[in-house]
């Protein structure tokens, strides 16, 4: 495991800003800090296993201040955060046996009908709507689903829950929003565990990002309670194409060999 000069730290470190802030409104931040840890020399599953370290940071200062200011109860929210971070959990400690190229194949396409749905559905906002699934049936079916797909995979995971939230749930976004980043935090805490059990963290480089994301999504929560929907949908629609294109560029994704080829 390297051990970061003080320049790379301090780049890592503005990765880290601008990954809190934008995935405190949208998600995604990943899209930034995954591939900053990848330059920085660390290994894929070192990189995986330290964004989650830092990602923590920054999805717990998204969590406190939407929950400062009313947005979501942690209280009733907690036996949905516990199904998450078991979900995170699994995924994790699963993902080695789990068919990782159908995930890179489906997950580009996925983004860009995420990215349309909220693009394209009028009358979007932040008041709530009808739920189609119950709360209970929710927390148990959907919650650890996608917490699942955070602990094998990642990347997306903050726009798969906004999407659960405004669709089935009948959210408004705002508060589609501020449930995405406790549950989001859940999977995070179940994935961190099990990848800190087999050494997949460098604690350094974790933890000054993690300070830098705490900020950055502290500064990101209060726009997005400032603006509501009106900022929030565009930068989850932009999120999510600018995600795909992300995805679709890896060498390792199969769909990539076939574009280019």
């Amino acid at each position: 495991m390297i051990d970061p000069t003080l320049e790379i730290l301090a780049l890592l470190a503005l990765a880290a800003f601008v990954a809190g802030f934008i995935d405190s409104i949208a998600g995604g931040g990943g899209l930034v800090t995954v591939p900053a840890l990848l330059l920085a020399g660390l290994a894929p599953v070192e990189a995986l296993g330290t964004n989650k370290l830092q990602g923590l940071f920054g999805a717990a200062s998204a969590t406190i201040a939407y929950a400062g200011k009313g947005h979501v109860d942690l209280r009733r929210q907690l036996p949905s955060a516990g199904l998450a971070l078991a979900g995170g959990a699994a995924g994790a400690l699963l993902a080695t046996v789990l068919p990782g190229d159908v995930l890179r194949i489906l997950m580009p396409f996925l983004l860009v009908a995420i990215a349309l749905y909220f693009a394209m559905k009028p009358n979007m906002g932040d008041v709530d709507r009808a739920e189609r699934l119950s709360p209970a049936l929710f927390a148990v079916t959907v919650v650890p689903a996608i917490g699942f797909y955070d602990g094998v995979f990642g990347p997306g995971t903050g726009s798969f829950f906004m999407l659960a939230f405004v669709a089935l749930a009948g959210y408004g976004v705002l508060k589609a929003t501020a449930h995405t980043k406790l549950l989001n935090l859940s999977s995070n805490v179940g994935g961190f565990a099990a990848f800190a059990l087999v050494g997949a963290v460098a604690w350094k480089a974790g933890l000054v990002m993690g300070a830098a994301q705490f900020a950055g999504a502290r500064v990101g929560a209060h726009l997005a309670m400032k603006k509501g929907a009106g900022l929030i949908k565009p930068l989850l629609v932009v999120t999510c194409i600018a995600l795909a294109i992300r995805l679709l560029a890896d060498p390792a994704n199969p769909v990539h060999a076939w574009l280019i080829g």
